[in-house]
């Protein structure tokens, strides 16, 4: 069975919400074409994922190709400790992705982090980039005193279209045609489905990255097929939308209610019976003429963007230079 996410509305830029979706509408059918595993120790499950056909493509929502999805539930409580390990966690398993693409040790890179400053919520990939380990500049001008282990690495943040006046992908397509580099990282904040994974969860993935995506906003792309190089994206969900926090409450609310009373129909009526996109509609319908359906992001977002860039940089910075130790990631990562 095909199953169109369009008609359920739903806005997440994770593959691992939308498989998911696909997977509950799916039911003992299961989706074809889709292979995934999941490990988890120290309080880090990581998920791959790879749709293999246009048949699973069609059914999750995602583009063919494989994504990396790190969940650590206890990311928000600013554990120093945990922090480190998720930097450890993130560097291996990119490290591995990009063996698994067949990217080498010595060819270059283009970090670019996508976003606004001056918006807290959207300025991860400002700040990753701010953060990052550049290197090209000393292949071009003293290449004989660059150490080993080390490649290429260039980066910048394009800015947004409403600031530049410029789509980020035509900026970056004006770096790329000048620098020539090997391989794009593009770093985005993203919008979740779920207030679990908000603040808590990586994602990465071979497919590129649609800047404003998860909130409804058509820009122009930053893949393979636009840029004429290969394109990683990697994103964490800062924010989500009222009408699925309001949806989420309710699906509390039933749970609990039905731990206490075997028969919730006196209580809830029509509206319990519904199931979670026909709620998520009608919320949506109910808060969207009223202006309502605002993105919500959390109080401390300030202080976990400055720590969660922090881990990606650090992160990147071990998978990229062979000469910086995986292994002892905190070092790089205060």
């Amino acid at each position: 069975m095909d199953l169109d996410l369009s008609m359920y509305n739903v806005r997440t830029d994770l593959a691992l919400e939308a498989r998911d979706i696909a997977a509950q509408a799916a039911g003992e059918a299961g989706i074809p074409g889709l292979w995934t595993e999941t490990d988890s120790a120290d309080g880090i499950s990581v998920t791959r994922m790879e749709i293999k056909d246009d048949q699973a493509a069609r059914q999750i929502g995602k583009m063919i190709g494989h994504y990396v999805t790190l969940e650590v539930p206890e990311l928000r409580q600013g554990d120093t400790e945990l922090q480190d390990q998720v930097a450890t966690t993130f560097a291996k398993e990119f490290e591995a992705f990009l063996s698994r693409i067949g990217f080498g040790p010595k060819q270059s890179v283009l970090v670019v982090g996508l976003g606004n400053w001056n918006v807290t919520p959207d300025a991860l990939g400002p700040i990753v980039v701010d953060n990052v380990m550049v290197t090209r500049h000393f292949f071009e001008l003293m290449p004989d005193q660059v150490s080993p282990g080390y490649r290429p690495v260039s980066a910048v943040a394009p800015g947004v279209l409403g600031t530049t006046g410029i789509e980020s992908s035509d900026i970056v397509q004006g770096i790329v045609a000048q620098a020539k580099p090997d391989l794009i990282i593009a770093v985005d904040a993203l919008a979740a489905k779920s207030l679990e994974r908000v603040n808590t969860t990586i994602q990465i993935a071979d497919t590129g990255i649609h800047p404003g995506s998860g909130i409804g906003n058509k820009r122009k792309g930053l893949t393979k097929d636009i840029l004429g190089i290969p394109c990683i994206g990697i994103g964490v969900p800062t924010v989500v939308y009222a009408s699925t926090i309001v949806n989420n409450t309710m699906d509390l609310v039933f749970g609990h209610m039905k731990k206490h009373t075997p028969n919730t129909d006196p209580l809830f009526g029509e509206f319990g019976k519904m199931d979670e996109t026909e709620r998520l509609q009608l919320v949506k319908e109910v808060l969207n003429p009223l202006g309502h359906d605002l993105l919500v992001t959390p109080k401390d977002i300030d202080k976990f963007m400055e720590d969660i860039a922090n881990i990606i940089a650090s992160g990147l910075n071990a998978a990229l230079h062979e000469a910086v130790d995986t292994d002892n990631v905190a070092a790089y990562t205060h």
